[in-house]
């Protein structure tokens, strides 16, 4: 009986074993990859400062006319913060960006654009803006756009596919229709609202998304999360627009994987963020 319960309690210890070696295997990955991006945000502050404060000459000089077109999407509530807004404005001139789209989902900016033109006497409307105001170094083209009127564009947008189809099946047999992208976008641009695709689309706001931006204006557009628009630099605004340049220098180069490294730090802590879940979903099965 004593042999019995003795063979039991090391059944159970060597059953045991392993769940606390994994145990521990996972907390060593989860403490390298914490302090990992403990050192990423360090060398980043550090770095966003040097560039904020001259060091880094590199900055100096940055190819934007490679940066056509700028989209900069905000969350509805930091939207509010009108201030913010303009000096991010403010840098973006600084920086040499001449056509800038502001989004937000429920419109805020668009409801304050009167302000926001009268306190920056150098910008003009998108629909203002003709190709004398695009050369004209002083001038910065804004777009003023919400979600509402993503919806409200496709809406007319299929309303006048209908109707151009209507009108040609007309005494015709009837037949199944199938529209393509390029008729979609055909129509949004004669409703008015195709609208130029931004080469780069900034997020400033929690979440690392679009936040509701046009899906068919973002084809081929890179989009870096900026954090809130509370805790906004100049640093990291000018160093996005600095990766981004170089981004469009090397398209094409034989080695992509250098060019994917500058803008996709970010897509490395989602990678390690499914690989820890799973890790551990797989120690608490066991």
């Amino acid at each position: 009986m004593v042999a019995t319960d003795s063979i039991r309690k090391s059944s159970s210890r060597m059953a045991q074993t392993p769940s606390f070696a994994l145990l521990i295997l996972w907390l060593l990955i989860h403490l390298v990859i914490s302090i990992f991006f403990i050192v990423l945000g360090i060398v980043d502050t550090v770095e966003d400062y040097l560039i904020s404060s001259g060091f880094l000459k590199r900055y100096d000089v940055i190819n934007v006319g490679k940066l056509r077109y700028l989209a900069i999407v905000v969350d509805s509530e930091d939207a509010m913060q009108i201030n913010k807004v303009l000096k991010l404005l403010q840098w973006l001139t600084d920086i040499g960006v001449k056509h800038v789209c502001l989004y937000d989902s429920e419109g805020v900016l668009k409801k304050s654009k009167e302000i926001i033109l009268e306190k920056l006497s150098y910008a003009k409307l998108y629909e203002e803006g003709d190709e004398k105001s695009a050369l004209d170094s002083k001038t910065m083209i804004l777009e003023f756009t919400s979600q509402f009127d993503g919806k409200e564009a496709l809406a007319r947008a299929a309303n006048l596919l209908f109707k151009r189809h209507l009108k040609l099946s007309l005494g015709e047999n009837q037949e199944e229709k199938i529209f393509t992208e390029a008729q979609m976008t055909e129509a949004l641009k004669a409703v008015g609202s195709g609208g130029p695709e931004p080469d780069l689309l900034l997020v400033y706001g929690p979440a690392r998304c679009h936040l509701g931006f046009p899906a068919w204006r973002l084809r081929y557009t890179e989009i870096v999360h900026m954090g809130s628009l509370d805790s906004m630099k100049y640093g990291p605004l000018l160093k996005a627009i600095y990766k981004f340049t170089l981004v469009r220098q090397n398209y094409g180069n034989k080695h992509p994987l250098l060019r994917i490294g500058f803008h996709s730090i970010w897509r490395l802590e989602v990678y390690l963020f499914i690989l820890i879940n799973i890790f551990d979903r797989q120690v608490r099965e066991f």
